[in-house]
């Protein structure tokens, strides 16, 4: 018998989570040691971060748990939560996810491990699906164009109103805001404001309107309060006093009533939530966001485009203001670089699923049904709103209290409004029964009402809220795809084959330098769905959401730990929205200190172009910071311009490890510079899978960062969102985080404004971050990182064989991504670097980051996650493609007729007849062995970006296409 040498304590570790999210083995971790020419994780680390920053201690956290553990753990917060019926509405309403979409949307990584689709030939599907979301919009809205989503309705609005000031001449400040908006709205337009130096006059635009001299108007249509007004007069008398007019809307409410866009709208946005995305704690969800065509050079985030590529197919790709704050850096209008593609994904989906006659059943149901509470109220003397869809506001006959509590009594939540006043809200889950349990519950039992005669009064003439002046005539939804996959089975199929035309992470990997796609472990994605946390509304009582702040709680703690900071706000739900609450933080601060002129901000020049676009958006100066040869900040150049703008330096925004990929020795000389200068130190969290367990900023000397949840925490990408950036903060600054004027739960403090819709953004993936933690507690966390920079100097080895890698740290190390040049290679042979990133589809890659931050380079990250033999493959195309551009320059392959200058490769080129190519077309598709044995085919040939912004199409295809 074999002798058993294992102890207990080493067969717990065999099964410990943390080799499972790391992708190299022992055996793998060691060969790659050996090509780097040193003996153990440890002494790598000690030769690539510098001593100043290295942790001498452990995480003071927890060890890693099973995921089996984790789960139970979560289970059991989940279920301190009580999910009663939300009749609180405000944006937020219960809807019924279609089984087909939940399972292969929501729950598929094909779907939810795909990236931005910056490299549109290989997402073709997820394309097609953002379309089918601007379409929709655009029908709903009766508007010109739509892009493919915000981050939500509040921010969507803030973004309006920039909009509407910079597209009106008018010399006025002031922005004027409905008081029947959302109040969680009016908190965000009021936060973002005040930077802008506008004046936000909140009232009647019936009686206050024409004494504001406004620039701009923001309307909700129906009203919080679930009137539906009359905005045609409204909009014809801003108009006449040259004021531009957003309109806030309810997607659900729109197949019924007048678009916004008949009755005169600029804007028109909104949540489009109901739409099959749950409730989830206030998000993730995708805002609307459509507009004139006077309007289309000025809209915000994404577009999708139509286009053509290589062969003059019709191909989708994104235009326009695509990364615009990439490009225009401090003059952006907006910092916007993510958007919430998979939750705009699955609202076209539920659009498609349902088409015109679904969604009108639905709606019809819902406003029947409110109908039907409406009138029996009424017959009881009860005062209600005379106008709505499925809002209603009562002056109630007994105190509110009383009221409100015999609600939470028979597990219903209802909406406090003030003044003896009670809101509720009906959505598609509601049933009669549930009707006639609100008539209980509002009048006492024993009233003598009955639905069904209540119906039958309506079936005889009774009114509703709607007037036949306020329905909708014209036709929604008329094109193909939303009058084609009612049935499961053929949304199934449509699905599929969508999926089928996108890389993900289960294909392979996705190198992209400073996005970090990592995996995001099956065992962290499945509490997203669990009823506890998907249908909790944002302002439930909080004696209603313990398990959910609970766990927000223990996260925003372990966050603490790892970063160094004093406290954590989970609110912002995005990393430029992040970094947005973070300089509001640093400027509040400085006001309450009397230092409110402080209002310059250094940012090194190879920042994130969301840097100085949310400097700028905070009304800072941005003024630009050298950097030297190798890549690193030059800290002479920082000396000059901290001392010559020390009586008004703000802040500092510095990446890091930087965002040329090394670990820079200076930057605790940095950050004590900016303190001695006055300044605040912002250290933008981008790059913190080089951090975590083996650094904290906190100790490195800055007062503030974000952190991509999204990228160093495993939530997933998305195809394109959606991302969370929280913001930790020394103890000084912890006063200035967001708060909420909102807020049911009783924990966010609501001194200050907010920056979000929800007090906790988008809560309902925060379980994702929370299970990561705590599966790979302090140890895996830590070796994680220490993968993450062996993975990237290994390729980093093996790369510089073939290419130029730009910038090397101490010891010629890197951090945990690398850049390639292409920029001698393109001069020697034409070939660019994006010839590289689309042959690399060929071989089965996505490509790496194109010419960011220096033009004509490729940053390379392959996250801790990816094995060696993975990596390995990786390296064997970039080297075989190096032999393919030694062809090009040496007249072997003509310069405009070779693999590389026209890849990508579909199936219909190797099936043309005839192949004038001087390569086979073995070579053009099966590159090589590992793409004979598992191939991933591109949809597209190369797609032609200037045909599709000089003919710009953001709906989808004519009726015409389809035939042809």
């Amino acid at each position: 018998m074999a002798e058993v040498t294992r102890t207990l304590s080493d067969l717990e570790q065999a099964t410990d989570f943390t080799r499972r999210h790391v992708g190299p083995d022992a055996e793998q971790t060691q060969a790659m040691l050996s090509e780097l020419g040193v003996n153990s994780l440890n002494e790598l680390i000690t030769q690539t971060v510098p001593d100043s920053i290295r942790l001498d201690d452990a995480l003071a956290m927890d060890d890693s748990v099973t995921e089996a553990d984790a789960l139970s753990y979560l289970k059991g917060l989940a279920d301190q939560n009580v999910v009663n019926k939300s009749y609180i509405g405000m944006g937020y309403s219960n809807t019924l996810v279609p089984n087909v979409i939940l399972r292969n949307v929501l729950e598929n990584p094909a779907w939810y491990t795909a990236y931005t689709p910056y490299q549109p030939e290989i997402a073709q599907g997820r394309l097609e699906a953002l379309l089918n979301y601007q379409q929709m919009v655009m029908d709903l809205t009766g508007m010109d164009l739509a892009n493919a989503s915000l981050l939500d309705e509040a921010t969507a609005a803030a973004e309006a109103m920039t909009l509407c000031k910079r597209s009106n001449r008018k010399k006025s400040m002031t922005y004027f805001v409905a008081d029947d908006v959302q109040p969680q709205t009016i908190d965000v337009i009021k936060t973002r404001a005040e930077y802008f130096g506008y004046d936000v006059v909140v009232g009647n635009p019936l009686t206050d309107l024409e004494t504001s001299d406004a620039f701009g108007m923001q309307l909700q249509y129906p009203s919080t309060y679930g009137d539906i007004k009359d905005i045609k007069s409204l909009i014809k008398t801003a108009k006449d006093l040259k004021v531009m007019v957003s309109v806030a809307t309810d997607p659900l409410a729109l197949v019924l009533l007048k678009s916004p866009g008949e009755l005169g709208a600029d804007v028109v946005l909104g949540t489009s939530q109901r739409f099959g995305v749950p409730m989830g704690f206030g998000g993730p969800h995708a805002a609307f966001f459509a507009a004139s065509e006077k309007l289309k050079r000025s809209v915000p985030g994404r577009i999708i485009g139509v286009s053509v590529d290589a062969n003059g197919n019709q191909a989708l790709r994104m235009a326009m203001q695509t990364r615009e704050q990439h490009i225009r850096r401090e003059k952006a209008t907006s910092n916007i670089c993510t958007a919430q593609a998979l939750l705009a994904n699955m609202a076209s989906f539920y659009a498609v699923y349902h088409g015109a006659e679904g969604l009108k059943t639905i709606a019809e149901r819902v406003h029947r049904l409110t109908a039907i509470l409406a009138n029996g109220l009424k017959a009881k003397g009860v005062e209600l709103n005379d106008t709505y869809f499925d809002t209603l506001t009562l002056t109630l006959p007994e105190t509110q209290a009383v009221v409100y509590q015999r609600a939470l009594d028979a597990g219903c939540n209802l909406r406090q409004t003030g003044d003896n006043k009670l809101g509720l809200t009906l959505d598609e889950t509601t049933t009669a029964a549930d009707v006639a349990q609100l008539l209980d519950v509002v009048l006492g039992e024993g009233h003598g009402l009955s639905v069904a005669e209540l119906d039958a009064e309506i079936t005889a003439g009774a009114a509703t809220g709607i007037t036949a002046e306020m329905r909708r005539e014209d036709a929604i939804l008329t094109h193909p795809t939303f009058n084609s996959y009612h049935s499961e089975t053929d949304m199934l199929r449509y699905l599929k084959k969508l999926e089928n035309k996108d890389y993900s992470l289960v294909h392979g990997m996705i190198p992209l330098g400073s996005c970090t796609m990592k995996l995001n472990a099956t065992a962290e994605m499945i509490p997203v769905t669990w009823p506890e946390f998907a249908n909790i509304h944002p302002f439930a009582p909080a004696d209603q959401t313990q398990g959910y702040l609970d766990m927000i709680n223990e996260l925003e703690a372990m966050l603490v730990e790892i970063t160094g900071y004093d406290n954590v706000s989970m609110q912002p739900n995005s990393g430029a929205q992040g970094e947005y609450a973070g300089l509001l933080a640093i400027r509040k601060y400085q006001e309450a200190n009397g230092q409110g002129h402080r209002d310059i901000c250094l940012i090194p020049s190879s920042a994130h172009g969301t840097n100085p676009a949310s400097a700028a958006m905070m009304g800072m100066k941005v003024v630009i910071v050298e950097c030297d040869e190798n890549g690193n900040v030059d800290v002479a150049d920082m000396r000059a311009k901290a001392q010559q703008h020390a009586d008004n330096l703000s802040a500092l925004m510095i990446t890091y490890p930087s965002t040329h990929g090394v670990y820079e020795e200076e930057i605790v000389e940095i950050c004590d510079l900016i303190h001695k200068n006055g300044g605040q130190v912002y250290m933008d969290g981008a790059n913190m899978n080089a951090q975590v367990g083996i650094s904290k900023p906190g100790l490195i000397g800055s007062d503030v960062s974000h952190l991509n949840l999204h990228k160093t925490f495993a939530i997933p990408h998305g195809g394109g969102g959606p991302g969370v950036g929280p913001i930790g903060v020394k103890s000084h600054l912890a006063p200035y985080l967001p708060g909420h004027k909102v807020n049911a739960s009783g924990v966010v403090s609501t001194d200050n404004g907010a920056v979000s819709a929800a007090p906790y953004g988008s809560g309902a993936i925060l379980p994702i971050t929370w299970a990561y933690i705590k599966m790979l507690g302090k140890s895996g966390l830590k070796r994680s990182t220490q993968l993450a920079i062996l993975n990237a100097n290994y390729m980093t080895e093996k790369l510089a064989a073939h290419y130029p890698v730009l910038y090397r740290g101490r010891n010629n190390k890197v951090a945990h991504e690398c850049i390639v040049d292409i920029r001698p290679l393109k001069e020697a042979s034409g070939v660019t670097e994006e010839d590289i990133a689309k042959r690399l589809m060929d071989y089965g890659f996505h490509a790496p980051t194109m010419s960011f931050p220096v033009a004509g380079t490729l940053m390379i990250e392959p996250t801790e996650s990816e094995s060696k033999v993975e990596i390995d493959r990786f390296i064997a195309a970039m080297v075989q493609i190096r032999e393919e551009i030694e062809k090009v320059q040496s007249g072997v392959w003509p310069a405009d007729n070779n693999p590389l200058c026209r890849a990508p490769h579909t199936q219909s080129d190797i099936m043309t007849a005839e192949w004038e190519r001087p390569y086979s077309r073995e070579e053009a598709v099966f590159p090589n062995t590992a793409t004979r044995e598992n191939k991933f085919w591109p949809m597209s040939n190369r797609i032609d970006n200037v045909y599709g912004d000089r003919n710009f199409i953001c709906s989808c295809p004519s009726i015409d296409s389809y035939r042809d």
